[in-house]
């Protein structure tokens, strides 16, 4: 099974920039197959301004996150392993999600390397016959809660089953209403 961890970031990306604030990328500097200016690295971790005024070429496919960055006035090619990607959310607001591990994704075999992997982890993956001793068992099964209307809070909202209201006009000049 794909892990769902490259539509978690492509879908809260979207949403972020739909509402016209600043998408950054939290990442583990240290993750193998991650391509970042040294320079960008504090504590193991380096935080990416990945909106589009930010980047060129920016991708999310199911291994990596791409795009072109300006450092210090230098362009860099920038490669994020899906799994090296600790969070996204929004610079302005702090709206957005850590990533959480996928244990349902299941690892490509050593073949199917890209040739973006470096030897050392290519070395890493796992053979065949690993693999089909790791399928053995079942994946782990994530809880899901389930939420009724009851549960949900409501205390403050507006009743959604009252009339819409009209605003009062100003007194003494003209009142125009729009009407879609």
């Amino acid at each position: 099974m794909n892990s769902y961890r490259p539509y978690l970031i492509r879908a809260l990306h979207e949403w972020i920039c739909d509402n016209g604030l600043t998408p950054h990328l939290l990442v583990d500097a240290e993750a193998p197959g991650v391509s970042v200016p040294p320079s960008a690295v504090q504590d193991g971790r380096v935080v990416l301004n990945v909106a589009p005024r930010a980047v060129m070429g920016f991708s999310i496919d199911q291994d990596f996150v791409h795009f072109s960055a300006r450092f210090g006035g230098v362009s860099h090619d920038i490669w994020v392993p899906i799994h090296a990607v600790l969070a996204i959310y929004a610079r302005e607001n702090g709206q957005g999600m850590m990533i959480p591990e996928d244990p349902l994704a299941t690892p490509e075999p050593a073949d199917a390397a890209d040739d973006i992997y470096d030897e050392g982890l290519q070395n890493e993956l796992l053979s065949d016959a690993e693999l089909a001793t790791d399928r053995a068992e079942p994946p782990a099964r994530v809880p899901l809660t389930v939420l009724s209307n009851d549960d949900i809070e409501t205390e403050g909202a507006p009743d959604p089953d009252a009339p819409p209201t009209s605003p009062t006009p100003p007194r003494g000049k003209g009142f125009l209403r729009v009407v879609k």
